[in-house]
């Protein structure tokens, strides 16, 4: 299951008007305030309606109610769209995935809601808003404490031994006229105390000089997360340099197709080669009619064997030649005739030699029409071959279709270089520099003191723990000295009492949630969750605490770096928030495997040290890719690790 869609108008915490797209990953959601918008609240009235008008308090003036509509697809695939008119009646409305528009399912809110249920797979509203809201008003430091559970309960003492043999554990109750103590140490347990005493006023000097240094890594871890957020500035426009990278090598070339890399410019002068050729064979055929014209004019050559003339001027060349051996002296002169009757003959042959070439010329002349019309057919072959080619391989009709779809990759690669201009300009800027150089010196620095604290002790126990435990001391001191005085006029001693009411205990109740939800049993639940837990909590608490343990009702107890075993509720409210943290993020985890329902965290982080802030949004970022993640939020830094944003 996940969001689609959010539409809200005249909504407290949202813009006026607004069409919200959500989609799935990790989204943070910006709202127009510093204060997050109610998105969680919303939701379950949307979802959770009452039909009593109680979402009223959602909208944003009282004269004009506020309206909201929520589309999800539901556990069975399908889409969902809930339109409701805040403290008035409402719709819910599915869409039909043959049709694609949507149909009317109710207007009744009770059938709505059991339809939700029954069909589109929404958990109870107790289930949903424990395990998959996440608000900083659930986080156990914020939540009233039991006033009656208080060390004095039965089974729960208030103060713990004061460590040394022989001493006994000071009870006291939560009365404020039950404050003294209700057994007073013996005088010779005195000087144990005073020993005990003197230990606790050096363990507080050293957890003193331990927080002072912690402190300054907190401050140096805030300025590391400041710093990697000015670099990781620059991520967004990597992931879409990476990204058109991807699609310009996605893009085939013309050379990945056996086509010339200039087949654009091919393709678009294939239309001039083409009239080029067409009028080239024009020409060539006009030449050729005139020369077939030509020919046609000439008359036919008659063999010179058939010619009679030839034949009569040699037949009278021969004969004077011959009767020139016969006749007188006297008319021997007559053999000269011979010359020209052979001289006529010959032009008769030259003639006939000439009519021969100009028949062998036209002929000729037709066959080198034929070569110049096959040397314009290759040429323009050549030049359209692999235009016609990309046709049949890009399967369009015209060559002008081609280039469009050449020119994808040129843009694409005018993408890439513009996206890598910025980038090289954005990491020369002197901002971006000047944090990459000052951020290993501030790690350095950061492991120095880490360096340091370690030498002060593997553990270093809470500075108000200590502090509580030598004001104990302090006073069991002084009513044994003082057996008279009442426990009214030892001063801090009632404090102490209330200070050691400890906050409640979330496991039982989430891990019970999630076994409903999963259909186990509470055991089951705790065998799948606890190694993740630890891990979280680990990472979380910079790796003070090694392991989570809970008992057969579901009572957590968390085990330190020394093997030190405490229940959680004598951990500092700040670790058990990130205890609970830890759990929550852990159950969604292993719900999601099997049941997807979308997170909703709003500002749960508010009271984190800001140092955790990056770990918490890597958290949420690996959540993103099991379910749907949604964050409000309008701190800083979360929106470089999402998926996306979307302001509300």
């Amino acid at each position: 299951m996940h969001f689609v869609e959010l539409a809200v108008q005249n909504v407290r915490g949202f813009s006026p008007a607004g069409r919200f797209a959500l989609k799935t990953g990790y989204f943070v959601l910006k709202p127009p305030t510093v204060e997050p918008s109610p998105l969680a609240g919303l939701s379950l009235a949307l979802l959770y309606a009452d039909g009593r008008g109680g979402d009223a308090a959602f909208s944003a003036s009282a004269q004009k109610p506020g309206k909201g509509a929520l589309t999800f697809v539901g556990q069975d695939t399908l889409t969902y769209r809930v339109l409701r008119e805040l403290g008035g009646g409402g719709t819910l409305h599915r869409l039909n995935p043959t049709t694609k528009q949507p149909e009317l399912v109710t207007q009744d809110t009770g059938e709505a809601n059991q339809f939700l249920r029954g069909q589109a797979g929404l958990p109870p509203r107790t289930t949903f808003e424990q395990l998959f809201t996440l608000q900083a008003a659930q986080l156990p430091s914020r939540r009233p404490r039991s006033g009656g559970r208080t060390m004095s309960t039965p089974g729960m003492p208030v103060a713990r031994s004061l460590s040394s043999p022989g001493m006994p554990a000071v009870r006291m109750g939560s009365s404020p006229g039950l404050a003294a103590a209700q057994s007073v140490l013996p005088a010779s347990d005195i000087p144990a105390a005073e020993a005990r005493q003197r230990e606790l006023e050096k363990e507080l000097v050293l957890c003193k000089e331990v927080d002072n240094l912690q402190f300054e890594v907190d401050g140096l871890n805030s300025q590391v997360f400041t710093l990697e957020s000015k670099l990781r500035g620059t991520e967004p426009l990597k992931e879409k340099l990476r990204e058109a990278e991807a699609l310009w090598n996605a893009e085939p070339t013309p050379e990945s197709m056996g086509l010339p890399a200039d087949i654009v410019a091919r393709a678009e002068r294939y239309g001039r080669v083409l009239a080029r050729r067409d009028d080239a064979l024009a020409r060539l055929m006009s030449e050729k009619e005139v020369a077939d014209e030509e020919a046609a004019r000439l008359p036919d050559v008659e063999p010179l064997v058939r010619n009679r003339n030839f034949w009569i001027a040699v037949g009278v060349g021969v004969a004077c030649l011959i009767a020139s051996f016969f006749v007188p002296k006297t008319v021997r002169y007559v053999a000269l005739l011979d010359v020209p009757a052979f001289g006529f003959a010959a032009v008769l042959a030259l003639r006939y030699v000439e009519e021969l070439q100009d028949k062998d010329r036209v002929g000729r002349r037709g066959e080198m029409f034929a070569v110049r019309e096959k040397k314009i057919a290759e040429e323009f072959e050549a030049e359209a071959g692999p235009v016609r080619k990309a046709m049949e391989v890009f399967d369009v009709d015209t060559p002008q279709d081609i280039p469009p779809r050449l020119q994808r990759r040129e843009q694409l690669g005018a993408t890439v270089a513009e996206l890598r201009t910025q980038l090289i300009s954005l990491e020369k800027h002197p901002d971006f520099i000047d944090a990459a150089n000052q951020l290993p010196i501030i790690r350095q620095q950061i492991e120095l003191l880490n360096a340091q604290i370690e030498q002060k002790g593997t553990f270093v126990r809470d500075l108000r723990e200590v502090e509580r435990e030598l004001s104990r001391v302090k006073d069991s001191i002084a009513l044994a000295r003082n057996p008279h005085l009442a426990a009214g006029a030892v001063p801090g001693l009632e404090t102490a009492a209330h200070a050691t009411q400890a906050l409640e205990d979330p496991s039982p109740q989430l891990l019970g949630l999630t076994g409903d939800l999963l259909a186990t049993d509470i055991q089951a639940v705790m065998g799948l969750v606890r190694e993740r837990c630890v891990q979280y909590f680990s990472a979380l608490t910079d790796r003070r605490y090694t392991g989570v343990e809970w008992d057969r009702d579901g009572r957590t107890s968390v085990i330190g770096a020394s093997g030190r075993r405490l229940p959680l509720g004598e951990l500092p409210p700040r670790e058990v928030d990130l205890f609970f943290l830890s759990l929550r993020l852990t159950l969604v985890e292993k719900v999601s495997a099997r049941v997807k329902l979308p997170l909703i965290v709003e500002d749960a982080f508010i009271g984190v040290d800001e140092s955790r802030l990056p770990l918490l949004g890597r958290m949420l970022k690996h959540l993103g890719t099991l379910t749907q993640v949604l964050h409000v939020t309008p701190l800083a830094g979360f929106p470089q690790l999402s998926d996306g944003t979307v302001n509300l």
